[in-house]
């Protein structure tokens, strides 16, 4: 691969995990009101079934991500990153005409499918960088995820308020011309060399598993990805009804205050990563990282004023340089012929989070604003903070190999 099809390759692999964030984003601001149009009820029952439907998606992507992973290490990245964009790309469409709650969790499943392609994203990434340049190659999809809920929200707050389907119409239209992009430009990584047959006993979450934590200290890495991601995901399943009952926020002033967020993101992960690196190393990082997000969660639970949560928000961002350095950590336990299997169990470990935390959170949510005699919003904040202890403990539990 000569070095403008590297740069053209990267460029559409960021461009896709960009407008996989960018569909999470553009949810995020319109969503109370979209339940809310199509379901009827209080603004506590949206975010119920808010939660039931980021779990489904998460469901999804569960049961997907080590089959579309194992899938692209037997059949190439190009073709499962093609046909899931398309079928994405038709999904939005679906998203914009949606007229009852059920059609819309129809949706979601078939988005949480089309989603699971970050594992064969990931792997397309790790196929094309040298050991020593995984992690910081892996903050570039980060950053990629930052750009996408720094676009994803603006877009989704701006046309939110023309309508609740304004911003499927427009995430579908790009997504249309990102897959015409990738269809001239993506070239195939997976040679006979490293291709590996396909065996459902592997592809299956379980199965993949099982096979990878028998690599060394991968299973606990492995069990400390899905606590992180459990108290990260609170931003994504309270954020918009936090914001909404504490501040009083409107869909713009959601997707605003998302967007900065997501600049954070991508500066953190797209820049300031590398010299987080090799400062710390990606034992240090990760380290610095889950101290610093404990610190954000804990604050966010006392903030009353609404300008300071705004001021507040690109500073938690600091703390995503967690994710990077984990998965540059285990991909380099990993074999080249494992990439894709690798990514597609991390993915289901987020998946397995983003199962359960959305109904934990949204559920606290709702408890602590019901008038039930305590109120609390911020519960669910403080919840992720008590997590973030329970990363440290288990990151530091065993003596960490050098990588």
């Amino acid at each position: 691969m000569t070095a403008p099809q590297r740069r053209r390759a990267i460029t559409f692999i960021l461009v896709t995990l960009t407008l996989d964030a960018m569909g999470i984003g553009l949810i995020l601001p319109v969503m109370p009101d979209l339940i809310r149009e199509v379901e009827g009820g209080t603004l506590g029952r949206a975010a119920l079934w808010g939660g039931i439907l980021a779990t489904t998606f998460a469901v999804m992507q569960f049961i997907f991500g080590p089959i579309l992973g194992s899938l692209s290490d037997r059949y190439g990245r190009r073709s499962v990153l093609l046909i899931s964009l398309l079928v994405m790309t038709v999904d939005y469409l679906v998203m914009a005409v949606a007229g009852s709650i059920w059609l819309l969790f129809l949706t979601r499943v078939i988005g949480g499918i089309t989603a699971a392609t970050q594992s064969t994203a990931a792997a397309f990434i790790a196929d094309i960088s040298k050991p020593e340049e995984k992690s910081a190659n892996f903050g570039l999809i980060g950053a990629a995820f930052g750009v996408g809920f720094v676009l994803g929200p603006v877009i989704g707050g701006l046309l939110g308020e023309l309508g609740t389907r304004a911003p499927f119409y427009a995430a579908a239209a790009l997504g249309a011309l990102n897959l015409v992009f990738g269809y001239y430009v993506l070239p195939e990584t997976v040679t006979d060399s490293i291709r590996r047959p396909f065996l459902w006993r592997r592809a299956n979450p379980f199965g993949a598993f099982r096979a990878l934590s028998q690599l060394d200290g991968l299973r606990r890495l492995i069990f400390l990805v899905f606590l992180y991601e459990f108290a990260f995901i609170v931003y994504p399943a309270t954020w918009a009804y936090f914001t909404k009952e504490a501040f009083g926020w409107s869909p713009g002033m959601v997707g605003a205050s998302l967007a900065l967020f997501g600049i954070g993101i991508a500066i953190v992960q797209g820049a300031l990563i590398r010299p987080a690196l090799k400062r710390f190393g990606e034992r240090g990082t990760i380290i610095y990282g889950i101290a610093f997000n404990f610190t954000a969660f804990v604050l966010l639970t006392i903030i009353t004023t609404g300008w300071v949560a705004l001021a507040f928000i690109p500073i938690t961002a600091l703390g995503a340089v967690v994710t990077p350095a984990l998965q540059g950590l285990m991909s380099q336990r990993a074999g080249d012929d494992q990439q894709g299997e690798l990514q597609g169990v991390i993915a289901s470990a987020k998946s397995i989070a983003m199962i359960f935390s959305p109904l934990v959170m949204t559920q606290l949510f709702w408890m602590f604003t019901n008038d039930t005699g305590l109120y609390f919003p911020g519960a669910a904040f403080a919840l992720s903070a008590a997590i973030m202890i329970v990363c440290m403990i288990t990151f530091l539990g065993r003596p960490q190999p050098a990588s």
